[in-house]
């Protein structure tokens, strides 16, 4: 027979297992797709980007673009009504994507738009600002 002790372990290692599960939030849906994506802060950021496979996207809009931006981003505008049909043009699923906009609040959401759309995504966390802040080069 089962104790208690032994109950209240087995507990403790399914809450464990699901929490490691959802911290590492990479899925895949019914049709194979990945369904969350990771973020990093501007260093790791700098680091996947320097990989010139990567896609580097910003989901601001023109105008904060134009004030400056991570050299070699693409411009899509997450608020475009357009925006998936645009990315899924313009980008290829093979290779990942890192993106960002301002804060890391549009971004995120573009993110969870493009991972549900089958592309393998990293998020800027903080956005731009965080970049920024963090000493980085923004180019006009």
């Amino acid at each position: 027979m089962i104790n208690i002790k032994t109950l209240f372990l087995l507990a403790i290692v399914c809450i464990i297992a699901v929490s490691c599960a959802r911290m590492f939030n990479r899925g895949n849906n019914a049709n194979g797709a990945l369904t969350a994506y990771s973020t990093v802060n501007a260093d790791e950021f700098q680091t996947l980007i320097a990989n010139p496979n990567v896609q580097l996207l910003d989901v601001r809009t023109r105008d904060e673009f134009d004030e400056g931006h991570i050299a070699s981003a693409i411009l899509i505008d997450v608020n475009d009504s357009t925006f998936v049909q645009q990315a899924t043009a313009v980008l290829d699923k093979q290779r990942p994507v890192a993106l960002y906009c301002r804060s890391g609040r549009r971004s995120a959401r573009a993110a969870s738009l493009l991972t549900a759309q089958g592309f393998a995504v990293t998020n800027l966390g903080g956005g731009v600002m965080a970049w920024k802040d963090a000493g980085k080069a923004l180019v006009k």
